[in-house]
């Protein structure tokens, strides 16, 4: 039986991990190949993408590692082109690079909240403005992005360059998604919300509970509907959906991946 994408070439960006676990990238890259797709994985951190590789190919599956920083334009080009070369075309674009740095725009430097927009957003542009053209050339292609629930509700953390690029993400597929409807090319977002992925353990705790991880997890837990907090997992199924034929109809939209808690309460 064939997979849900056999066959055809996806681009994720951020497919590596920050540590143990699984993180939106890698959970991702993972669960296409499960379903038949050959993977050109991106991620500034070589380590971390490898362990991705050896992943996939470890299960007959199909992956090409690539070292980058996508917020920077030449090497933008360059995955593309190697992406191409090695399979030919490119039927999937998963935008998942991003990160939040605290405070508002008083107590953030301007160094800090441009770090902030080529970070979490210019990636996304720069990687859309490249693939596109070859989608369109194609007449068929599938970008999905990952944006957060940051970018339509207040979080209760100051992160204003964070929250500010995950709207813009959020406007930027819609945007993408009209213009190239008729072109065969389907554009949309996910937004995940509270999620037990690496960054957890590997920064977060840090940051807010002075490095309690239990507290921290507890406190994240309490704050979801459900009970509990989702993972990488949760966000790749979502984008595995966004990917196939089973979403043929579904373009310029959002899927939120929270547990509930958007809906649940402002903030």
């Amino acid at each position: 039986m064939k997979g849900r994408l056999q066959d055809q070439t996806a681009i994720i960006t951020g497919a590596g991990s920050v540590g143990p676990g699984w993180g939106n990238g890698k959970a991702t890259a993972v669960r296409f190949a499960e379903e038949g797709a050959k993977i050109f994985a991106v991620d500034i951190n070589e380590e971390a993408v490898e362990e991705t590789r050896r992943l996939i190919t470890g299960s007959a599956g199909v992956c090409t590692s690539h070292v980058a920083d996508v917020a920077d334009t030449e090497q933008v080009q360059e995955i593309v082109q190697k992406c191409i070369n090695e399979f030919g075309r490119i039927d999937i674009l998963h935008n998942n690079v991003g990160g939040s740095m605290p405070g508002g725009p008083a107590e953030m430097s301007e160094e800090t909240w441009q770090a902030q927009i080529d970070h979490n957003l210019t990636h996304v542009y720069l990687m859309c403005r490249y693939v596109l053209p070859i989608m369109e050339q194609q007449e068929k292609g599938v970008i999905i992005n990952i944006s957060s629930t940051s970018g339509i509700r207040y979080s209760g953390h100051d992160h204003a360059a964070y929250a500010a690029t995950k709207a813009a993400i959020i406007q930027l597929t819609r945007s993408i998604a009209l213009q190239y409807a008729k072109k065969g090319i389907r554009c949309n977002s996910i937004l995940p919300g509270l999620m037990h992925t690496p960054m957890v353990e590997a920064r977060l705790a840090n940051h807010r509970t002075s490095g309690d991880l239990k507290k921290l997890i507890e406190d994240r837990n309490n704050a979801v509907p459900m009970g509990w907090m989702g993972d990488g997992r949760d966000t790749a199924n979502a984008a595995l959906f966004l990917a196939s034929d089973e979403a043929r109809f579904v373009t310029a939209t959002e899927i939120i991946v929270d547990g509930g808690r958007s809906a649940a309460s402002p903030y």
